[in-house]
């Protein structure tokens, strides 16, 4: 992203701009991880009382479905970012009737074509199963058809395993099995690496707070100053080469393989470059520790990926369509940057003008500082 205007305009935006891309970024990145692990399988929104303050809570949920999930229990957020609605009923439900078999049909009463039942408040295989069973043929006797059950506790793979034997068995196959309960990518790879039967996960906190990665250091450096009608690149230098900023005016490329939309690398040149598609290109990786830092490209398509923005004429775009264009985006990504166990980098370049720009600014600010 590249903000443009009166110095002082543009710094006031620092801290709203990396607050909202750094948490937001966090939490799509941590749904797409799960919804990978899911294999297709919805994923459910539950983190609301998990979350770090209300804000949280409401642009976490966004932030969730644009990364891959599939619906939230927020209601709010729902209401405000026009998001579906999924969720299952609470353990304080079943516990404040007298028996779990009363707090079951009077949730369907409410929810007759609706109803998802959670079975794990007492005794899962026990309780829980047999009274939903129950519940369930009263149901389609009045000519409803159940949803299905939760399963919030316990081992799962073997809860979810005698669940749907039973519920099979009760002539009720179509009914699903969500699980809930700390979820996360590799509690549901294993789960289903096992031959669990889960057909939904609702994930709450290990979503709502990105758990295994909770910070993202992202950046807003100035990268040009304009006088007069003159740009000048500007730089941070940094005792750690991988802190040093990229100087001046840029593009960002995204580069595919010819007539395609498989995309292999991304390049970031400076504005006033022009990237047309190429049968040669020679660049430098932008990984500071990389061995071989200089390249030869060929045979490829060059797309910009930065568009100017008129933030006086913006219109609302629905959550979906932005969801939409991210999964679409990921598919161009190659397979194999995107599994969860050692994934392969997915090389960015810079032009060689861009390099020397970087390199003679920092050659220039060394020799200052002596």
């Amino acid at each position: 992203m590249t903000i443009t205007g009166p110095l002082e305009q543009a710094q006031l935006l620092e801290t709203l701009v990396l607050n909202i891309v750094n948490h937001q970024s966090l939490i799509a990145t941590k749904a797409r991880r799960l919804s990978y692990a899911a294999a297709g399988r919805p994923i459910m929104e539950f983190g609301a009382r998990r979350a770090q303050g209300p804000d949280s809570a409401l642009y976490g949920t966004r932030a969730a479905i644009i990364g891959g999930a599939n619906s939230t229990s927020n209601v709010l957020a729902a209401k405000l970012f026009d998001i579906p609605v999924a969720s299952t009923m609470a353990h304080s439900w079943i516990e404040a009737f007298p028996d779990e078999l009363t707090a079951f049909r009077k949730w369907t009463e409410q929810y007759p074509d609706n109803s998802a039942l959670l079975v794990d408040t007492y005794d899962v295989l026990n309780s829980g199963i047999p009274n939903a069973v129950t519940v369930f043929k009263e149901l389609r006797a009045a000519g409803h058809e159940p949803v299905g059950i939760r399963i919030d506790s316990g081992d799962v793979t073997t809860l979810s395993q005698a669940a749907r034997t039973q519920l099979d068995a009760a002539g009720f196959p179509n009914a699903k099995i969500t699980i809930s309960n700390a979820l996360d990518e590799h509690i549901i790879t294993s789960l289903l690496h096992e031959g669990a039967p889960i057909d939904n996960f609702g994930i709450g906190e290990k979503l709502i707070t990105s758990a295994s990665a909770p910070v993202l250091s992202g950046v807003y450096k100035l990268a040009a100053t304009e006088s007069n009608g003159q740009s000048t690149p500007k730089i941070k230098v940094s005792a750690s080469r991988e802190k040093l900023t990229i100087p001046g005016d840029k593009q960002v490329y995204r580069l595919y393989e010819p007539g395609t939309q498989r995309a292999f690398a991304d390049l970031i040149a400076l504005a006033t470059e022009t990237i047309v598609d190429a049968t040669s290109l020679t660049v430098v990786t932008s990984d500071p520790l990389s061995v071989d830092r200089q390249q030869r490209l060929t045979h490829f398509e060059a797309r910009p990926l930065l568009a100017p923005v008129d933030l006086s004429n913006t219109t609302s775009i629905p959550v979906t369509t932005i969801q939409a264009t991210t999964q679409a985006k990921l598919a161009e990504l190659p397979r194999t940057t995107q599994r969860l166990v050692n994934p392969d980098l997915y090389p960015v370049y810079m032009t060689t003008t861009l390099s020397q720009l970087q390199t003679s600014l920092l050659n220039k600010m060394t020799i200052l500082a002596d």
